[in-house]
């Protein structure tokens, strides 16, 4: 394993963010960097990630045995910790350079890193606010998300609500189809734009903010929709000191060890960038 890592592409070197990309992601709450791994790297990362990932997975069912969210994707998480091929992918300097640049920020810790596989056939992912989950005391998150394969324009990448991370905590919302019912009226109402990056080549990535809502299509294909992510949160936030229903099961797994109102810096959490 440990040679395998040393064999595994270095990402740690900087990537330029142009000023419009940091200008988007602050007014939209969202961006697309091309490029940001190329595709030998991600064809060097790639195997381990699948193989840790279908590891993982603890769903099993048809997909026409399971509710809205179940056949959304296949969410695998935390694969950092079980292999360290994987563990060089999501604590990539690189990647965390450039959440830090985008939030504006001196670091940041990695809150947790998921594999989110849409298979064929799978279903639409509903509208919804990733930070009603996370109990970090901070307006300010971001997560990427890389596709490991090409996604072609029927499969796409994420819709998002433009401007929605400025209206902040929208309520309380578990993902799925009350979630969709409820974002898609508040879409309307408050006409925010729906914008998409379409389709993506590996190593293409997103980031978005933890408010901005965000929802996806099904799948059509007859390809699996290989998508890694990582969650990053500002060096020195707190946990919230009021936890709710929807993120005590995160206090919990992600958050190990930190109190309501510590330092969000728990074993899981380690700080992958800060400017010197």
């Amino acid at each position: 394993m440990a040679g395998d890592e040393e064999r595994l592409p270095n990402l740690r070197d900087a990537v330029a963010v142009p000023e419009a990309r940091v200008r988007e992601f602050r007014e939209k709450g969202h961006t697309l960097l091309r490029g940001l791994a190329s595709r030998a790297e991600v064809e060097a990362y790639r195997p381990a990630i699948v193989e840790t990932a279908l590891r993982q997975r603890w769903e099993k069912r048809p997909l026409e045995e399971r509710d809205t969210y179940g056949r959304a994707f296949l969410q695998m998480l935390n694969l950092w910790v079980h292999d360290e091929r994987v563990s060089a992918f999501v604590t990539a300097e690189r990647f965390a350079r450039v959440a830090a640049e985008l939030m504006g920020v001196n670091g940041v810790r990695l809150y947790h890193d998921q594999a989110l596989f849409k298979e064929p056939g799978g279903g639409a992912t509903p509208w919804h606010q990733d930070h009603f989950y996370w109990p970090l005391d901070t307006e300010q998150t971001v997560t990427l998300w890389m596709p490991l394969v090409d996604i072609p324009e029927q499969v796409g990448s994420m819709t998002f609500a433009s401007g929605s991370h400025r209206l902040g905590d929208l309520g309380d919302h578990a993902i799925g189809d009350e979630s969709q019912s409820v974002f898609e009226e508040l879409v309307r109402e408050r006409g925010l734009a729906r914008d998409t990056h379409g389709a993506m080549s590996a190593g293409d990535a997103t980031f978005h903010a933890g408010w901005t809502l965000h929802s996806s299509g099904p799948n059509p294909t007859s390809s699996l929709r290989e998508v890694m992510t990582v969650i990053y949160y500002p060096e020195g936030t707190r946990v919230c000191r009021e936890i709710t229903p929807g993120r005590r099961l995160d206090l919990k797994v992600w958050l190990r060890g930190c109190e309501p109102g510590g330092l969000a810096a728990g074993p899981l959490n380690p700080l992958l960038f800060e400017r010197s």
